[in-house]
């Protein structure tokens, strides 16, 4: 029996794939998986991070994170809660304020129940669309629900996007309470919870209006220093930054 080196088995998988015409459909043998990051890597560093929007309490997240000299991180949707091009304009002041904005898939699917070529439909249409809204190349995406398997983490390799989840969870987008919300920032600051990465939703306004303040109070109380998701772990946030895209005529979800 004839056993083939990995570098070998790759270089005659792409060959295959080429000639029979096969681009995305299967993920080439020896292909990287992203990394997956739950904490920062300074315990004393707190990410504050927003999913589902943009959203009508985005402004008002960045407003209060601004006031105390800080910057927060935003996963985004493409056609969650509304679409992302008719909030554009969030999204581009977004960056502009120095907040991170990152993936959270275009429609919030469950990633594990997906096939490859689903689950990187999903990934690369909402990168397409920050891209074209803001010109910025994003590095980072959140799987819905926290779910990940082996295929989202290839497709995610493949893209060059770093996986995130986290390690605070205000129970949000649970149904908990104002008070079990700001309980669970509490808690973790008594636990002495090392190197935090919330996450809160800012298509929920009493989250922001109500719960984010007192976080933040809290957060700051202990000393945590509060920093983006790319901050957080020592990378930069986007591959590149551009222009957004002149031609605006397929900005529709």
């Amino acid at each position: 029996m004839m056993f083939l080196s990995t570098r070998t088995a790759v270089l005659i998988a792409m060959a295959v794939n080429s000639l029979v015409g096969v681009t995305s459909a299967i993920p080439l043998l020896g292909s990287a998986k992203a990394e997956v990051y739950t904490h920062c890597v300074q315990d004393n560093w707190a990410a504050l991070s927003f999913d589902d929007g943009p959203a009508v309490s985005t402004r008002k997240a960045m407003e209060l994170l601004e006031a105390v000299g800080a910057r927060g991180t935003f996963f985004v949707n493409g056609n969650n809660w509304g679409c992302i091009y008719d909030k554009a304009d969030v999204v581009q002041e977004t960056i502009r304020r120095g907040h991170q904005v990152a993936s959270h898939t275009w429609s919030h699917k469950h990633l594990n129940s997906l096939s490859y070529n689903d689950v990187k439909t999903e990934l690369t249409r909402t990168h397409q669309a920050i891209k074209q809204i803001t010109g910025a190349d994003v590095a980072f995406m959140r799987p819905p629900y926290g779910e990940y398997n082996d295929n989202v983490l290839r497709v995610a390799g493949d893209l060059r996007e770093t996986v995130v989840t986290w390690n605070l969870d205000s129970g949000d987008g649970l149904g908990h309470s104002l008070d079990q919300q700001v309980n669970e920032f509490k808690q973790a600051v008594k636990e002495k919870r090392k190197g935090i990465i919330s996450l809160q939703h800012d298509v929920h306004p009493d989250s922001i209006n109500k719960v984010l303040p007192q976080a933040i109070q809290i957060l700051r109380g202990a000393k945590y220093q509060l920093v983006t998701v790319a901050q957080c772990l020592g990378m930069q946030p986007y591959h590149s930054v551009g222009s957004p895209a002149s031609d605006k005529s397929d900005w529709h979800c």
